[in-house]
Parts: C-alpha cells; sequence; structure tokens
C-alpha cells in the first residue's frame, strides 16, 4: 500500500510506501495524479519517502510501477528519494541514465533539506 499526498498548490506529490507495493496502488495514484497533471501540464516536485524500501506484491505490482514511471517520468521535474534504504540510496545514479527529472537521495533525517530543495519549504 502506499499513501499520497498531493499538493495542488505546489505541484507537489509525496509518496510513502506503507508495505509490499501492489498494481492497485499505481492505479489509485494515476487517477489522482493525471488530472492535475492534464490541467497543469506537469507536476513540480515528487518525493518518495519510506525508511527502507518495501518491495513488490507480486510481479504485476513491479509491471504497474514500471508502467507509472514511464507514463508520467517526463512529467515531473524533481525527485527526492528520502530514505535510510541503500536501495533508494542508489536510486538517483539509475535513473539518471532513464529519467527526465533532477533526482537526489537524502537521508530520512533530511527530509525538510529534501523539501527546500523540492522548492516547497512550507509542507513540514
Amino acid at each position: 500500500m502506499i499513501r499520497y499526498e498531493l499538493h495542488p498548490e505546489s505541484g507537489l506529490l509525496i509518496l510513502m510506501p506503507e508495505g509490499r507495493l501492489a498494481a492497485e496502488d499505481f492505479t489509485q495514484i494515476a487517477a489522482v495524479v493525471d488530472p492535475y497533471i492534464a490541467e497543469k501540464g506537469r507536476l513540480n516536485a515528487l518525493m518518495i519517502h519510506a525508511e527502507s524500501f518495501p518491495g513488490w506484491q507480486d510481479f504485476a505490482a513491479l509491471i504497474a510501477h514500471l508502467k507509472f514511471v514511464k507514463d508520467h517520468h517526463r512529467r515531473i521535474a524533481r525527485i527526492a528519494a528520502v530514505s535510510d534504504s541503500g536501495f533508494l540510496a542508489v536510486m538517483p545514479r539509475i535513473a539518471q541514465h532513464f529519467l527526465t527529472a533532477d533526482v537526489r537521495y537524502f537521508r530520512c533525517e533530511e527530509r525538510d533539506k529534501a523539501l527546500e530543495w523540492l522548492g516547497d519549504i512550507t509542507l513540514v
């Protein structure tokens, strides 16, 4: 399951995985994000806040995740991975080869720093 918050005034989407990711998670997020992107043209920022990477529920969830990234990455300016997970720490180096967004990693205690970098320090 993924909890999420879309802050329309700033164009910031915060994703907070809680347990293994399911295919339905990405369908639900797309149902909220897609109308916003259709109206505004893009998301300004995305924060993925997860102390550790929970993995996927099944292969269908992995495919749904990859499809979500493929369908949305060109419409997001900046991505902050906020985590103490080694898996998410290497994400920016891998992502730079596939994504157009600027991606950076922050440790959990640097959440405020990540929000500042994303350009929305008011959402603490």
